[in-house]
């Protein structure tokens, strides 16, 4: 395949992809983000932050996450070499998770890659922390962000939250739906 950018911003580039065939079609590709699922196993409770978004204008419960890369000029950098993708994302969640959230975390597991489709690339990584305490120092936001973290909402309550449209990521809505299945 023969990819060509002809249009590229800070966080999406748009692209022509070549078929062996001849045919063109193109993506809009993204630089991948991260998820993390923070449960406390005993309460059955799970963390969700509340951050108000600029594209929905209102407030959304969340899983605590970001970007990987800041900006496709850096994600390119990192494809052009042979680095893991899934440990730089794991070292980002890590990030996030004290930033976001105000949680350390000491250990996690990748549960899942969320591929939104062909036409957009945009994979988000959601990993479980497997070993984790609050942070004495608490959140720790980068400028501009408005997020609340201390929203420990039971299984039930973010099952229905779900359901209920409260939670608007809806890919990531699903991965946090396939996990509670499992619990």
């Amino acid at each position: 395949m023969n990819e060509e950018i002809f249009a590229k911003g800070k966080l999406f580039e748009l692209v022509h992809v070549k078929q062996d065939d001849g045919r063109v079609f193109e993506i809009a590709r993204r630089a991948p983000g991260v998820r993390l699922i923070i449960a406390d196993e005993t309460e059955q409770k799970v963390l969700l932050t509340r951050e108000y978004r600029q594209e929905l204008g209102e407030w959304d419960y969340r899983l605590p996450g970001g970007k990987v890369f800041d900006s496709l000029d850096d994600f390119e950098a990192f494809r052009s070499g042979d680095d893991d993708i899934v440990e730089a994302a794991k070292t980002q969640a890590i990030n996030e998770a004290q930033q976001e959230a105000g949680v350390e975390v000491a250990e996690l597991e990748l549960y899942k890659k969320s591929v939104l489709g062909a036409t957009v690339e945009w994979d988000l990584y959601v990993f479980l922390a497997t070993d984790w305490r609050l942070s004495v120092h608490g959140q720790e936001l980068e400028v501009g962000e408005k997020i609340e973290a201390d929203n420990w909402v039971s299984y039930d309550d973010v099952r229905a939250m779900i359901l209920n449209g409260q939670m608007q990521e809806e890919r990531i809505a699903l991965v946090l739906l396939q996990w509670l299945s499992e619990q």
